[in-house]
């Protein structure tokens, strides 16, 4: 039996449901009642999400719909990082949400901290994108790993990968 467990915490999904998600999403505004008329275009790049439609209230109507079908299809809603809201001329407002691909080194240092405070014994290690939790104890890498999932101050879509 090995001495030390350990885990990796990284951000990681699946782009090919992302798209299935928006496509469904598109779908689903185009054929609804109040969204029907209201020219709701959907982009769906590499790097981020961008909704453009009449109105404020369409746009957050548009982004509901977005987020019901990538939970429904097994995504975090913390994939999409919401930028500002901005008029783009001719009536028209659009809103981009970047996609949140990578664990970034403020939000690794934050959830080392966070492991740290509640766990003294194990050590989390930050490792490019990925942090690293180290264990004697495999049941404090569960209990971290609970306390990770249910935490809302949490903003990333946390993966918890190679659990040995």
């Amino acid at each position: 039996m090995a001495s030390e467990h350990s885990m990796d915490l990284g951000v990681n999904f699946d782009f090919q449901e992302m798209k299935n998600a928006v496509d469904q999403a598109k779908r689903e505004a185009l054929n609804r009642y109040d969204l029907k008329d209201a020219g709701i275009e959907i982009d769906l790049g590499d790097e981020s999400l961008k909704v453009t439609a009449q109105s404020e209230n369409q746009v957050v109507a548009v982004f509901d719909i977005v987020i019901k079908k990538m939970v429904g299809r097994g995504l975090s809603s913390r994939i999409l990082d919401k930028q500002k809201m901005e008029e783009i001329g001719g009536m028209r407002v659009r809103q981009e949400a970047k996609l949140v691909k990578a664990l970034d080194s403020e939000n690794a240092k934050s959830l080392s901290k966070k492991i740290r405070e509640a766990f003294p014994k194990v050590k989390p290690l930050i490792q490019g994108e990925t942090l690293r939790v180290v264990s004697k104890s495999i049941d404090d890498l569960q209990a971290i790993r609970k306390m990770l999932s249910e935490d809302e101050s949490v903003k990333v879509p946390l993966d918890f990968g190679n659990f040995r």
